[in-house]
């Protein structure tokens, strides 16, 4: 799976404990043709985290002739490390009885991701699950600390 290389060691940790938490990864499935804004989905009936690495690469004008630029690789990179963190901390909402997760009341999300956060619970429809994850998605060590408390 081409996202692979775009990780470093916390995401690649992160996904050791999503599939002891029973779930699988997956690249560039069909529901990543819902938009090209979106990176990431958790399919929770099959149990499937899902990165969309194309759509990552098209939001940043990565291609196999720009790989030389550290600029557009980097950018395309954090795209998909928050993509999946953010899906990872879905995956301990769900082993959490697909309740919230018990994180600090004083952390809060970015005023950036507002325009993001109604369009994730466009399609979840569920605010503050979502609004949990986009807290979470910059913190690798806390969802790797959430999904070994709800997961394993």
């Amino acid at each position: 799976m081409e996202f692979l290389d775009f990780l470093d060691r916390a995401e690649i940790e992160i996904i050791k404990l999503v599939e002891q938490a029973g779930y699988k990864t997956a690249e560039n499935t069909r529901l990543c043709l819902v938009s090209n804004n979106y990176v990431g989905f958790l399919n929770k009936r099959k149990k499937v985290l899902i990165i969309c690495t194309n759509n990552a690469k098209k939001r940043e004008g990565y291609t196999i002739l720009r790989k030389k630029d550290k600029d557009t690789f980097e950018r395309t990179a954090l795209h998909i490390k928050k993509a999946l963190r953010h899906e990872a901390v879905h995956v301990a909402q769900e082993c959490n009885d697909g309740n919230l997760l018990n994180i600090e009341k004083k952390l809060s999300i970015s005023p950036s991701k507002i325009k993001a956060l109604k369009e994730s619970i466009k399609i979840s429809g569920e605010e503050e699950k979502e609004r949990q994850a986009y807290i979470l998605e910059t913190k690798p060590k806390l969802v790797e600390k959430e999904l070994k408390k709800y997961c394993l």
